[in-house]
């Protein structure tokens, strides 16, 4: 073997070792399985929990006597906007299942008045359709 030969067979050896290192590395350094199958159905049945919870909320808020007779002024179909609560997104039905309750309490504490209870009743049911509708 000439030393040329030898050099070649030294350097393609060096190459395949450079190479069969950095391919073990990125092997090492890839994460391991960031979230078990367990821990997502957990986070999944947390979640539609929470849905669920914020969903009946806002119906109950929503089919309380002074509700009714918001809708019933207002000439909003109060089954309509029941419906329609099935149909928000978590963002929508979060912001509003917080509206719902901060005004249940307001009213629970007398912070609010029938009429302005009446305006936030009107209010929601409103926002409800037209996020609904605009879809």
């Amino acid at each position: 073997m000439t030393f040329l030969a030898y050099k070649r067979c030294v350097r393609t050896a060096l190459a395949c070792v450079l190479m069969l290192s950095v391919g073990v590395t990125q092997v090492a350094a890839a994460p391991a399985q960031v979230i078990t199958p367990q821990e997502l159905q957990a986070a999944i049945r947390h979640a539609s929990q929470t849905r669920e919870q914020q969903r009946a909320g806002i119906v109950s808020f929503l089919s309380t006597p002074q509700a009714a007779r918001a809708m019933q002024m207002a000439k909003v179909d109060a089954g309509m906007v029941k419906n329609a609560v099935s149909e928000l997104n978590e963002e929508e039905l979060a912001q509003l299942s917080a509206k719902a309750a901060k005004a249940q309490a307001d009213f629970a504490a007398g912070r609010l008045s029938d009429r302005d209870l009446l305006w936030v009743l009107v209010a929601i049911a409103a926002l409800i359709l037209i996020i609904v509708a605009v879809r």
